[in-house]
């Protein structure tokens, strides 16, 4: 199988290739932009450091895994919070350090395997980490949906748009066939933004002034220790899931990624992404599952398809029309997606548990997902100033000390 996918550029057109990545982008475009506008970053911006994430990834694994790299949820809500407490610029020195963390991750995985990992990181800390992760700001969710966040969208505006986008994303994702149901959070915003059209919330006039062709608004990160120390932990959540992510794009394209290239290579390559995302000013990058999905449909296994879909990607960040076209849409309307999305990033944390099979109510166990759930959500914050642990950051490191520190858990319990 291997000689086929390396073989696939000179059996296949370029013409043909170009269609196929242009295709690959438009799968992932919906979430890629929706990150960046639910968290105040430049949608265009988050194009091309897609783009150059991408190329950075492939230029690490020697363009050997179908693969397109952009914007991950689960940094959503820590982004968000770090935004408010420490400003945009010392948010993106959060997530460069957060990218050195994969980069670590892959040297120890070189040199020692995986077992470390698991050891450290088992699901009974990863679990309830992302559930943090998912429902840490869902009443930020809820409030962009209710309109709080919204000067001239009312209660009842907000609540049919927000409702109806979320109706529409749903639709497509459970009984979506084919492409469409490889595009739910597109679709969605399409059908928000036209109901926000008619009902006449969206003010296109900044679409109408801006040029064709800009410069995208990059800004440069500046390191602060405490927005470090807050972004750092939130690295092991996607670092875990790019674990599943090898898995399961290898089983479409029957190759063993955690062998050739290799867990490490994969892991940089994420790691270097994600860090040459923040010097942009754009959010961090991961291998995406909507990607995987599209390859699953169109056995499309060519690396080379998603390398022409990242150099689309940087094009398309250059036009400044789009950019300001992806800011108009209405904060209602990503409000709706994101009850959704908040929502399924903690059923991913909650199915992590159940997959484990661990005895929850064993007193261990009890006491590490209590405490991770509890400091996580409810605010709980240990320190000051630049040497505050709070949110994510904080349930992470009490998940991993507790782990560490308690005896196993007996599987007596019943």
């Amino acid at each position: 199988m291997t000689d086929a996918v390396s073989s696939a550029p000179s059996t296949e057109s370029w013409p043909r290739t170009l269609l196929a990545g242009s295709q690959m982008l438009f799968v992932a475009f919906g979430a890629l932009v929706l990150v960046p506008l639910l968290t105040g970053l430049d949608p265009s911006v988050a194009l091309f450091t897609a783009g150059i994430g991408t190329l950075v990834f492939h230029g690490v694994t020697r363009k050997s895994v179908p693969v397109f790299l952009a914007s991950s949820f689960a940094f959503i809500a820590p982004i968000q919070g770090s935004i408010a407490n420490f400003g945009i610029p010392a948010t993106l020195g959060g997530l460069f350090a957060a990218g050195l963390v994969y980069t670590v991750i892959s040297q120890f995985v070189r040199l020692k395997g995986t077992g470390w990992l698991h050891r450290l990181l088992p699901p009974v800390v990863v679990g309830p980490v992302i559930m943090v992760i998912g429902l840490a700001l869902a009443p930020v969710a809820v409030d962009m949906a209710t309109g709080e966040t919204s000067d001239n969208i009312g209660y009842g505006q907000a609540i049919f748009l927000s409702m109806s986008s979320l109706l529409a994303t749903l639709i497509l994702a459970v009984f979506g066939r084919g492409m469409l149901r490889l595009v739910p959070i597109l679709g969605g915003i399409l059908i928000g933004y036209l109901l926000g059209l008619m009902m006449g919330v969206v003010d296109l006039s900044p679409v109408q002034q801006a040029s064709w062709l800009a410069l995208p608004d990059f800004v440069a990160p500046t390191f602060h220790l405490s927005a470090i120390l807050f972004m750092i932990p939130v690295a092991i959540a996607p670092a875990v899931e790019h674990i599943g992510d090898m898995i399961a794009i290898g089983s479409v394209t029957r190759e063993n990624y955690l062998v050739k290239p290799g867990l490490h290579r994969t892991l940089l390559g994420d790691g270097l992404a994600t860090s040459t995302a923040a010097l942009f000013g754009g959010p961090p990058n991961t291998t995406y599952s909507e990607v995987t999905g599209a390859v699953t449909l169109t056995r499309n296994f060519n690396p080379n398809i998603m390398v022409v879909a990242a150099g689309v990607a940087i094009v398309l960040a250059f036009v400044a029309k789009l950019g300001m076209l992806l800011q108009t849409i209405p904060g209602p309307v990503m409000g709706g997606i994101m009850t959704l999305l908040f929502g399924s990033i903690a059923v991913v944390g909650m199915n992590t548990l159940v997959r484990a099979g661990a005895p929850l109510t064993a007193p261990r166990n009890l006491v590490v997902v209590s405490l991770i759930l509890v400091f996580g959500i409810g605010g709980m914050q240990i320190g000051g100033g630049q040497f505050a642990l709070q949110g994510v950051s904080l349930a992470a490191v009490v998940g991993i000390l507790l782990n560490l520190v308690l005896p196993p858990a007996r599987e007596d319990y019943h």
